[in-house]
């Protein structure tokens, strides 16, 4: 018997949430500057984030690599 796709496991709904909760709107608002203590925690503005998606590191070749692999090739066309 399968199991059905609502009873998954906590690793697959870590998932990304485009409002926040109260708490973290609270804490949003304070570190942008647009809360003060006087407010009511009631009805606050609703906050969105945006995902951001991982970029992939493209290996960058160092000067040192460049230089070494430029005397390798040197070195060979010498010895044919």
């Amino acid at each position: 018997m399968s199991i059905d796709k609502s009873l998954v496991t906590k690793g697959k709904l870590v998932r990304h949430r485009s409002v926040l909760t109260r708490p973290e709107r609270i804490k949003y608002l304070t570190d942008e500057g647009l809360w003060d203590e006087k407010k009511s925690v009631y009805g606050l503005p609703k906050v969105k984030t945006t995902k951001v998606k991982k970029k992939v590191k493209v290996a960058k070749k160092t000067e040192e690599e460049t230089a070494v692999t430029a005397v390798a090739t040197d070195e060979k066309e010498k010895a044919s």
